[in-house]
């Protein structure tokens, strides 16, 4: 199994996000795809950040980041703007996020399932 900073444009801090959202491999990135590593990203309190998506996208495919331009950039744009809407809550507090992960409120919801 191959560390997550062999795919090109990722390194160590980009590893270690995905490793706090449960994503360990590059082969596990490889099969989830950008947008949904993304979206575990956001869910799991990373702060959304647009050229770290598209580095994401960009890295997958093998390409530079920095290759990522005009109508491609546009439609990554508006990708992001979709995982950012549906998989980052600016309202929820840390304690209501950690709860989230550990299962004890549901995703969503501001209600326990206790």
């Amino acid at each position: 199994m191959a560390a997550i900073s062999t795919i090109p444009n990722l390194g160590p801090a980009t590893e270690a996000l995905f490793k706090a959202a449960g994503i360990t491999t590059a082969e596990q990135l490889r099969e989830l795809g950008a947008d949904a590593a993304y979206a575990r990203l956001l869910e799991n309190g990373a702060r959304p950040h647009f050229i770290g998506y598209y580095v994401i996208v960009m890295g997958l495919q093998g390409r530079p980041w920095n290759d990522c331009k005009g109508a491609e950039k546009a439609a990554l744009r508006k990708r992001f703007d979709a995982l950012k809407s549906a998989h980052f809550d600016t309202n929820k507090s840390e304690i209501e996020r950690i709860l989230d992960q550990i299962g004890v409120v549901a995703l969503g919801s501001r209600e326990t399932t206790i």
